[in-house]
């Protein structure tokens, strides 16, 4: 993940109203199929949402700048919670 938006992002998970939300960092090279699908597409954000049953959806978040600013980056996040 780019540096710059994971810092952005904790930022806004530590200091905004954002107590449910948690940031998880994965490693594309770890799965063949995450580094098959995003190999280009570095950072990848998705919104994953824990059903009752215990599986999980995830939803992909549109790529932001990487000049956004924090503010710029919640109001994105804030569309999609």
């Amino acid at each position: 993940m780019c540096e710059g938006l994971q810092e952005k992002l904790e930022k806004i998970v530590a200091t905004r109203n954002f107590a449910s939300l948690q940031l998880e960092v994965r490693d594309i090279t770890t799965h063949d199929n995450w580094f098959q699908a995003y190999q280009y597409e570095v950072p990848v954000l998705f919104l994953a949402n824990r059903q009752e049953d215990a599986k999980e959806r995830e939803q992909l978040i549109p790529r932001p700048s990487p000049r956004a600013t924090v503010q710029q980056l919640e109001q994105m996040l804030r569309k999609y919670l």
